[in-house]
């Protein structure tokens, strides 16, 4: 697959481009529905199978105080993407230029002039252009003179849910895995470089490496089984998501003990793989009890892992 960091300032051009145009935020079943369609056109004439996607996201340039947390990092937005069969990921720097593009320019500029789109594949809500005027229908009436076909997608819906990234992420606050399994059609992971911690785990007798989340969206506070996969290796891990009110951390943290592991890793990225919440997270009166709790949930999930397999 190949990456373009800005279509703006692009020079190749590539053949039959097949264009979808959103940020992909999780790359959920919704998306993937979308990105089927664009493969299957891509394939049929012979062309590319390419996605343009913002950054920032526009949410965060409008608002940055009330940007959404978001569910993929570009690197992992870009693997998922690779796995639907994506061949190229054009990104548009979203900045007060873009966004003041009004719908006519952007398809000409954007879609036509620099992506050279001979097909455009919409999602039914996907919105473009400043205020938001551009859609499906604009897109239809301006086809054929801009010399792409268009086709839309409906939207997809689980149990009479409409799957979106926004409901996804209420939902990982709500500590519901199996909605959020079963709207993202995967396990959901956070992608992080492991910093520095206070070394409290090591003198518990339970080590942990460090993710701060940042701008990422995290499930709700509490102790999880996990995997961490690391150097393309997996490890069952207790994972601690909160303040860590026993000792009084003051921003919230992902810890992760990984079993059977002494490596030091600090500065390295990791992705940490949810499988199941144990129980939210409390404080202890006392070091000895918070010890006690964590050796219970580490033999919670030796047992977890042994029963599911796999071979982690």
């Amino acid at each position: 697959m190949k990456i373009v960091d800005d279509v703006r300032a692009a020079t190749d051009v590539f053949d039959g481009v097949v264009l979808t145009m959103g940020c992909f935020d999780g790359v959920h079943l919704g998306h993937r529905r979308i990105l089927t369609e664009l493969v299957r056109i891509a394939r049929e004439i012979g062309g590319t199978a390419a996605v343009l996607t913002m950054r920032p996201h526009p949410r965060e340039f409008f608002a940055p105080a009330h940007a959404p947390n978001l569910l993929t990092t570009d690197c992992k937005k870009i693997e998922l993407l690779e796995e639907a069969g994506v061949d190229l990921v054009l990104f548009l720097s979203f900045t007060g230029e873009v966004a003041g593009l009004d719908r006519e320019d952007f398809v000409e500029q954007v879609v036509r002039d620099r992506c050279h789109a001979v097909h455009v594949v919409a999602g039914h809500d996907y919105r473009f252009g400043k205020d938001g005027l551009g859609d499906y229908d604009f897109l239809s009436a301006v086809a054929e003179e801009n010399g792409f076909a268009v086709t839309q997608v409906p939207a997809f819906l689980i149990n009479g849910e409409r799957v979106s990234s926004t409901l996804i992420r209420e939902r990982l606050l709500e500590g519901d895995f199996e909605q959020v399994e079963a709207f993202l059609g995967r396990r959901y992971s956070v992608v992080g470089e492991v910093i520095g911690g206070r070394g409290i785990g090591v003198t518990l007798g339970f080590p942990t490496v460090n993710v701060r989340p940042r701008h990422t969206a995290t499930p709700a506070q509490g102790v999880y089984a996990a995997e961490v996969l690391w150097d393309g290796r997996r490890y069952p891990a207790a994972v601690n998501i909160g303040i860590a009110p026993t000792i009084r951390h003051e921003d919230t943290t992902i810890e992760a003990h990984l079993l059977d592991f002494d490596e030091n890793i600090r500065g390295r990225r990791i992705e940490i793989i949810f499988h199941k919440r144990l129980r939210p997270e409390r404080k202890f009166p006392t070091h000895e009890e918070l010890t006690a709790a964590i050796q219970h949930d580490v033999t919670t999930i030796r047992r977890y892992f042994r029963e599911l397999g796999g071979g982690i």
